[in-house]
Parts: structure tokens; sequence; C-alpha cells
């Protein structure tokens, strides 16, 4: 008896740690509010990022006859900046699923990275990374990332501001693919998940973070008071690709650990990676599964920065392809963002408010979608006491669509 009441005191003091300490703000609706986009007409990719009370948003767009631009505005309130050029006439390599990022510093330096072809295979690219010192006016010399100069994939990265002058960079690694084998169907090549650090203009202290991992899911890092977090889809020898997270702790990164348990076991990548959010020693993590040949969406919470987690919750509407996305609330809850299939072709980009202690209000709307790859993931950040979506509309041609969510 005793025991079983120290348990209950435990599990009570995380529920209060998590969603105690702030008041609920439970009542009241959620308001999706759209906002004028700076994207033109054939743009797609979109990704953001906060900083204070900023938020920057870059995109790639369509130049006709010139391929693509890199490109990358701010909002301050409700109104964006003019959109400016990160980069052009480069071989930009244009996925759906693998998208560039901007990343503001603590010293308010601004940090872009995108993927260029290496050569003319269809996933023969390279991770590419730019600074600016003076909000995008200027951007330094791209350098490349990784060491490796393979024609291989490299991709799907994540960068994570270490603070101090340094940024991390985790990305997928295709370097011990044997050429041709991808293409032929053959799983027994191995991706692996790489971080190095970027300081001075130059990247160093290239690591192997988990040398057999998905190939094609999006990464997600995060800082908390703990350290470093990286999440991503794993991949086990027996093709059982659940979330895995690595911490760093005093310099030192940890092995590998299984987020949980799904046994989701698929000969192929899903393409559907996991995404997080953290402040301080919150953590919450959100990512898809398809183990028992049923989609999910769930979400999870850690109160000690990552080194352990409470049980995970089921946040979609019963019919989810992904897609995910986070930011934490001022509550101490979460805000996930998913889309949901619907009848025939279509989709809904949905969200829904969460708790570490498992209540949850009911979905909201955010847009209507198509389940196509056209629609890319929806981009999801915390400003203040208000939310920012962006995410693809799939028309002819493309076009990025912004909303505020509030109470």
């Amino acid at each position: 008896m005793a025991r079983l009441r120290f348990r209950f005191l435990i599990h009570l003091l995380f529920v209060m740690v998590l969603s105690g300490c702030v008041a609920r703000n439970d009542s009241g609706k959620w308001t999706v509010t759209e906002l004028a986009s700076p994207a033109g007409p054939g743009s797609g990719q979109t990704y953001l990022s906060v900083a204070g009370d900023r938020v920057y948003m870059s995109w790639l767009e369509a130049v006709p006859q010139r391929g693509h631009a890199l490109r990358f505005a701010s909002l301050d309130g409700d109104r964006w900046s003019q959109a400016r050029d990160i980069v052009r006439d480069v071989p930009f390599f244009v996925n759906w699923a693998d998208f560039p990022s901007i990343l503001p510093l603590s010293d308010n330096s601004l940090l872009v990275h995108w993927l260029q072809k290496n050569a003319a295979g269809p996933y023969a690219y390279d991770v590419f990374v730019s600074m600016s010192r003076d909000q995008g006016a200027n951007w330094t010399t791209p350098v490349i990332a990784h060491t490796d100069r393979s024609t291989a994939e490299h991709g799907f990265a994540s960068m994570i501001d270490e603070g101090t002058g340094r940024t991390g960079i985790v990305w997928l690694d295709a370097r011990n693919f044997e050429p041709g084998k991808m293409a032929e169907g053959d799983l027994s090549n191995e991706m692996a998940l790489m971080y190095s650090k970027f300081e001075n203009g130059t990247f160093r202290e290239e690591t192997v973070l988990d040398a057999r991992v998905c190939d094609c899911c999006q990464t997600d890092a995060a800082r908390t008071s703990e350290g470093l977090f990286v999440v991503f889809r794993d991949r086990s020898e027996s093709e059982v690709r659940d979330i895995s997270y690595i911490r760093r702790v005093n310099g030192q990164w940890t092995a590998p650990v299984t987020l949980h348990a799904d046994h989701w076991q698929i000969a192929a990548c899903p393409v559907n990676g996991p995404a997080v959010a953290a402040d301080g020693t919150v953590v919450a993590v959100v990512w898809f599964t398809g183990a028992g040949d049923r989609g999910r969406v769930h979400a999870i919470f850690s109160a000690d920065g990552g080194k352990t987690f409470g049980k995970p919750l089921q946040i979609d509407s019963g019919n989810p392809s992904g897609r995910v996305d986070v930011a934490l609330t001022p509550d101490h809850g979460a805000l996930i963002s998913w889309l949901e299939n619907t009848p025939g072709t279509g989709a809904e980009i949905r969200a829904r408010h969460i708790y570490p202690d498992g209540s949850t209000q009911p979905p909201f709307l955010i847009a209507s979608s198509i389940s196509a790859r056209a629609s890319g993931f929806p981009r999801l950040v915390r400003s203040g006491d208000s939310f920012l979506i962006a995410w693809t509309q799939a028309s002819d041609p493309s076009q990025i669509r912004i909303a505020r969510i509030t109470r």
C-alpha cells in the first residue's frame, strides 16, 4: 500500500509540474484568422521560426525559366516585411518532404539551410548553410554541412541554436549507400543520423548519432535546460521504424532510446517524421504511426528535459495521414497540428490543445487541404500568446497560406 501511495504521489507531482503551475484557459473557442502571405505564386516548402515577437518564414518560389529562389520574410505584429531572396540560380533539390529552414540566433544573426544537387541522380544532393548578420540584407558564402562529398543523399536537416555562438545541425546521410541499391529496392543499405557543430563560419565535430535510421523521415531538434534533444524515426534490423530520441548531456551524446514501442514494422520509409517543442525542462513530442495497419497521431510529454516521458496521448480524429507539428502553450500544454484524411482524396489541417494529464480539447479546423504530396507539411510556431501556421495550398500554381491561431 505504501508503494502504491508513493507511485500515486510521483504521478501527481508530474502532472502538477507540467500543468498545475499555470492556470489553464479551457474556456472559449480557438479562432483561426488568415493573414496575407508574403510568398508569391508557385511557392511551397515553407518553414517557420521565432525570435522574441518576430516570426521568420522561408520558402522556395518558382522563378519562370530560372528554376527556384529561396526567399524569406519576417512578421512583426500582422505586417510582413518585404520578401527577400536568400539565393537563386542554383540547382536546388526541390522536394515536398525535404525542405529548407531559417533559424534566428541569439546574437540576432540568421542561419539558413537548403538542399542543392551534386549530381544528376534523383537523390544526389548536399546540405548548404549560409549566415546573415544584417537581418538578411547580405549572406555569407555558403558552406556544406558535412564532410562527405559523395553523390549521395544528404538531407532532412534540423538546425538548433546552442547558444554562445554555436549552432548544431543534424541530418540524414547516405554516404554508406551502395550506388543503385536504392533504385533496386534493396533495403540492406543504411542511412545514418549525423550531427555537426557550426561555429565561426565552419563545421566541426562531425558525429554519427545513429548508424541505421529511417531513410527519408524528417528529423527535429530542440534545446532544453538539460541539453540538446534530437528526435527521429529509427530503423531496426527487422524493419521496425518507431520514433527514437538522443540527448546531449554535459557535452556527451546518449545512445538512441525508443520514445514509445509502437512496433510499426514497415519495409519502406513512410516519409512522416516527428516534431518536438521544448521550454526549460518541459518537452513535448508528436509523431505518426501506422502500427497494426491503423494510422494514429500520438503526443507525449516530459517534465525532466527528456530523461523520462509519460504515457502517449492519441490526438487524431480517427483517420490521420500525419505530417505533424507541435508548439507549447503558455499553460504548459501543447498545440498539435496534423493532416486528417476526409472522404475521397481530401484532407483537413486540424489542431488540438492537449495537456500532460491526458485531458484534451476538441480538435478544430485550420484549413481544407488534400492528401496528395503537393500539400506538403504544415508548420506551426508559437509567437507570444498566439500561434502561426503556414501550409501549401496545392493549386496550380501552388501558394503558401498563413493563419494566426488565438483564443
